[in-house]
């Protein structure tokens, strides 16, 4: 079961507020990664730790 929550929540996008934490990014440039890539979790990642570079 926890294999299928997992795999549910990696389709979901990230809360603005969770990926600018996660990064140390400000929410503002969190948002408009989350605008640009949606539910692509992988490519919000590495444009996050671009910005946080």
């Amino acid at each position: 079961m926890t294999e299928e929550v997992d795999a549910a929540a990696s389709v979901q996008p990230y809360d603005a507020k969770t990926l600018a934490k996660k990064h140390r990014i400000d929410i503002e440039d969190a948002k408009k990664i989350i605008d640009q890539y949606g539910s692509d979790r992988k490519a919000s990642d590495k444009a996050a730790r671009r910005i946080a570079a």
